[in-house]
């Protein structure tokens, strides 16, 4: 596929970055241009216009790295740069991404091509980018002063392999890796099989698993944090800023995903069982597919499930320990859960004007609440749906299937329109009986007694299992 520069510019929000000076044997004159991305919106797939055909990924909050053909070459052009990334309406995030996003643009291409990708070092220090489960030579795999000299602020390096392997991948720095990830420095990197029956899907979904320490009031995140994370992503995105994945009913869907971040996530889907179909491995064979509804995915790994999407309906799709479905946590919040907040709320007004007591039945209320926050931070529930605040943040996002949808329509449908009937409702019938409860005194249960034994005077058990009397 030629892109042209007006193809380029035509695309939202995409615009053209200069390169600076190139080291390696390619010559300058030969540089492919390094288109940028200014939205945070997800953006339509890029269709190939030649070689082999394959259903395009589209990446979630993100977008497809357009490239030229130079000969038997595709060329891609990386700019490794400071960037601003909008996680959720109200908050934005000063970091370090490619092409003017945290994470980068998805690199996307076919099994068999020759790929020549150029990265170009806008960074105020070294850089090198390791293509994370590729099978390439080792000269090539990214890995800076082990495996090639690092990417001096200012220079441009190419690196330039064959894709051995169809399959789910990622790239990030292999130079002051611990910061330069922290800062958000990550991409998704998938190629397609050769043959366009195979592994055919409707839709193509990836993002990235990643995760932030940025206080409230602050926009850089805290590089040295190993646990104690307060932004849970997808793709530098948190809800309620994160797309929902729009599918057609009746679709093959496909979903993949990266985890880049210190620690496992349980993805759960809700309103299906799905296969889970590729590893970082690469494909699973059919008959060794599993089926889930949850999967986990360790660090440094990816995954990715299919299903056919016959359920319409909005299906909520989320990592499943509860602390990332959460923004801006703080971990040092006391619980106060049966407290009779208001006894003290009037002398705690004195000393904090326009304190407002929560958290004596739960923290749910949050959901709803409206109070003021710090500069540049988000409440940690959040979120709205058409029955009210959905009590949500972090790794959340809504699977919408509908039925009737265009091939290529990814637009946001709204809500679903449930058959009456269908929506779980208040009863206003008669009045239930109380359930019987062991511990109710005309509950006809006797409470079981139980002794306290002091373990020191417990006689001593024999290797055998007996008591030892002696």
């Amino acid at each position: 596929m030629t892109v042209s520069r007006r193809g380029f510019l035509g695309a939202g929000g995409l615009a053209l970055a200069g390169a600076s000076m190139i080291s390696g044997r390619t010559q300058a004159a030969s540089l492919p241009e390094a288109p940028t991305m200014t939205e945070a919106t997800m953006q339509p797939p890029l269709y190939p216009k030649s070689g082999p055909d394959y259903q395009p990924v589209v990446t979630l909050n993100g977008w497809t790295l357009p490239w030229r053909q130079n000969g038997d070459w595709k060329e891609f052009h990386l700019v490794a740069e400071p960037v601003v990334r909008e996680m959720a309406p109200g908050m934005k995030a000063h970091l370090w991404g490619y092409n003017g996003q945290s994470p980068g643009p998805t690199i996307e291409a076919v099994q068999g091509d020759k790929v020549r990708i150029f990265v170009t070092n806008k960074l105020p220090e070294n850089t090198a980018v390791h293509w994370h489960g590729q099978l390439l030579p080792s000269g090539m795999d990214g890995v800076g002063g082990l495996t090639q000299p690092h990417i001096p602020p200012g220079k441009t390096f190419v690196y330039e392999f064959i894709l051995q392997k169809s399959g789910t991948f990622m790239y990030h720095p292999h130079s002051d890796e611990m910061v330069q990830m922290a800062m958000g420095m990550m991409g998704f990197f998938v190629v397609h099989p050769r043959d366009p029956a195979e592994r055919r899907v409707d839709r193509d979904f990836v993002f990235l698993l990643n995760a932030f320490d940025i206080e409230p009031g602050s926009y850089v995140p805290r590089v040295n944090e190993m646990t104690d994370f307060n932004l849970w992503c997808f793709n530098t995105r948190v809800f309620p800023g994160i797309d929902p994945l729009v599918v057609r009913q009746g679709d093959k869907v496909r979903i993949r995903f990266g985890n880049l971040t210190m620690t496992n996530h349980p993805i759960h889907m809700h309103g299906y069982d799905f296969k889970v179909t590729g590893t970082d491995g690469g494909w699973v064979p059919e008959t060794a597919q599993w089926p889930e509804v949850s999967v986990d995915v360790a660090v440094g790994q990816m995954r990715a499930f299919e299903f056919v999407a016959d359920a319409p309906g909005d299906w909520a799709i989320h990592c499943h320990k509860s602390h990332h479905t959460m923004n801006a946590m703080g971990h040092d919040v006391r619980t106060y859960i049966g407290v009779n907040m208001n006894m003290t709320a009037p002398a705690l007004k004195k000393i904090a004007p326009g304190y407002m007591p929560m958290g004596g039945s739960g923290m749910g209320e949050m959901g709803s609440m409206e109070m003021p926050l710090p500069d540049n931070t988000l409440p940690m529930m959040t979120g709205y749906a058409q029955f009210g605040p959905v009590e949500m943040g972090g790794m959340f996002s809504v699977v919408k299937v509908r039925p009737g949808l265009d091939h290529n329509d990814y637009k946001d449908p709204g809500w679903y329109k449930h058959p009456e009937g269908t929506v779980a409702y208040e009863w206003t019938g008669e009045k239930l009986a109380e359930p019987a409860r062991a511990t109710s005194p005309d509950s006809g249960v006797k409470a079981t007694e139980f002794k306290a034994v002091d373990p020191r005077k417990r006689p001593a058990r024999t290797a055998g299992g007996g008591h030892n009397n002696h």
